[in-house]
């Protein structure tokens, strides 16, 4: 018999290893407890968000000489399954810092930008955000309305976003530290061209609109509206040059996208330890609810899904380099797949549960309000249908890898 060492895909490296572990107990210890209250609240845990620089996660991908923890896109998706499995919202507004901010300011700002903004927001001290939707323009980008107008040593930046998470931080609309925004510096060969700004929340003429509540799920963090009227915003916050914005979106849209579709790992794996011990436990004519095809259907079909989706996004996770653009393809895939999974998943716990898993007590609920978010932000299904069907048509060696 051959002996070998399996590779776990999920924790390729002892230090992987160590990583979920730590973010499993900081999560049962310090995340569970509250999740169930700030979601109801509809309020962001600052003082709990400030605990994760602490451990190194809000700078988890940035490179040590800036004060992060230099690790790799593997590390980012195990970092975010463990949150996620007990608090999708709180997840959520450390997706927006660490992956959307500071991951992007990170591979695409300037020695000077990068000292400035990163030992800051890596240890928490800064609270960041990234605006690009807007009130009327969401997967259509070149579509924006906000402009930077050059006017001598500064750029003056006019315009509104939209479902800014971390926007606001507060009760009080507190606009975050620092915030990337994209906005339109003029046209080339007929073609908008998009600009990336670092606005600090001191520069005149940035406020908070309103903070955007009553959601259906992700109540544990905060969305708002940002507004923009005549900023003056120094040419020094320009992040690369004029035009670069596209680069910097495609290489942070893959991150992005993974780390998502590994919140949905959370919440299906949550799911199911749920669903999987209420069958154990729970009795319906004399026999545990486990005992019945119907509900052996809705566990088994949920548990096959997650492996198979788990399977895919840390395969895809081992693939990333974090540096440039280059798999698109399985960027949106994975997001495809694990966030409709999630859904499901939530939902079938929910049904296994009747009654007691539309309640708040056993937490599906607020999974599975939470999961709807993820086939939505950071790029919609019919986004990623199309995006993968185009690359296909171009790339179809893209299937043998």
């Amino acid at each position: 018999m051959n002996h070998y060492k399996q590779l776990d895909i999920s924790n390729p490296t002892e230090e992987h290893g160590m990583l979920r572990e730590t973010v499993r107990a900081f999560t049962q210890a310090e995340v569970e407890p509250q999740a169930h209250e700030y979601d109801r609240q509809e309020k962001f845990n600052l003082p709990l968000f400030r605990k994760l620089g602490e451990l190194g996660l809000l700078g988890i991908t940035v490179p040590e000489a800036y004060s992060g923890s230099g690790l790799d896109a593997t590390a980012a998706v195990i970092a975010h399954e463990e949150l996620a499995a007990s608090d999708p919202g709180f997840c959520l507004a450390y997706l927006a810092h660490a992956m959307l901010m500071v991951n992007n300011l990170a591979v695409n700002g300037n020695e000077e930008q990068k000292k400035k903004f990163l030992p800051k927001l890596c240890t928490g001290e800064f609270v960041g955000a990234m605006a690009m939707s807007e009130p009327a323009i969401g997967t259509d980008v070149l579509g924006m309305a906000t402009t930077a107008t050059k006017n001598g040593s500064d750029y003056i930046l006019n315009g509104r976003k939209m479902w800014i998470t971390n926007g606001t931080i507060d009760e009080n609309n507190t606009p975050c530290d620092v915030v990337l925004v994209y906005a339109k510096t003029g046209e080339k060969n007929g073609r908008a061209m998009i600009s990336t700004f670092l606005v600090e929340k001191s520069f005149k003429g940035f406020s908070v609109g309103q903070k955007i509540k009553d959601k259906l799920g992700m109540r544990g963090s905060n969305t708002a509206e940002l507004v923009f009227q005549d900023c003056v915003v120094p040419t020094t916050h320009l992040v690369g040059h004029e035009g670069d914005s596209m680069m910097h979106m495609m290489r942070n849209l893959e991150i992005e996208r993974l780390t998502l579709a590994a919140m949905s790992l959370g919440i299906a794996r949550r799911s199911i330890e749920i669903m999987n011990k209420y069958a154990l436990d729970r009795e319906a004519f004399g026999k545990p609810l486990n005992f019945f095809g119907q509900i052996q259907k809705h566990i088994g079909d949920s548990y096959a899904e997650y492996k198979a989706a788990r399977a895919y996004v840390y395969d895809t996770a081992l693939k990333l380099d974090l540096n440039k653009e280059g798999n698109r393809l399985d960027s949106d895939g994975v997001k495809l797949v694990a966030t409709t999974m999630g859904k499901n998943v939530a939902d079938r716990a929910i049904q296994v549960l009747g009654g007691y898993g539309y309640v708040g007590e056993y937490i599906v609920e607020r999974l599975w309000r939470d999961a709807k978010l993820l086939e939505i932000g950071g790029g919609t299904l019919e986004a990623h249908q199309k995006n993968i069907t185009r690359d296909l048509s171009k790339f179809p060696e893209y299937l043998n890898r």
